[in-house]
């Protein structure tokens, strides 16, 4: 049985290295093209205006941490975002961002606030 502070760096291991994945521009741009409909690497990679190798790289701890699923599709990869896990996530977000940001979420869209 783990004890309290043991539960707690564990805990916090495991936020961290989630909340790393979440907190690359590359990947969140991705996941959110993939909330939309499961896309290709290619289909990605031209709708983020990136190179297809970058979209790659950046799909690959999505995929570790099980954020994004592959499948083949004939010769196709196709990849799709865990709705299960990023949904709620990204709806507390927003809903935070509504209620509790100071100036109506602005403070969470822009760099400088």
């Amino acid at each position: 049985m783990l004890s309290g502070s043991d539960m707690k760096k564990g805990i916090s291991k495991v936020c961290y290295r989630f909340f790393t994945n979440l907190a690359n521009p590359t990947r969140l741009a991705a996941i959110e093209q993939l909330m939309n409909k499961p896309m290709s690497v290619n289909e990605l990679a031209l709708a983020l205006s990136q190179e297809q190798s970058m979209i790659s790289h950046n799909l690959q701890p999505l995929l570790k941490c099980n954020l994004v699923t592959l499948k083949k599709e004939g010769k196709k990869h196709v990849y799709t975002v865990n709705e299960q896990t990023l949904r709620p996530i990204f709806e507390t977000i927003q809903n935070h961002a509504e209620k509790f940001c100071p100036i109506g979420g602005k403070c969470l869209r822009e760099e400088n606030p």
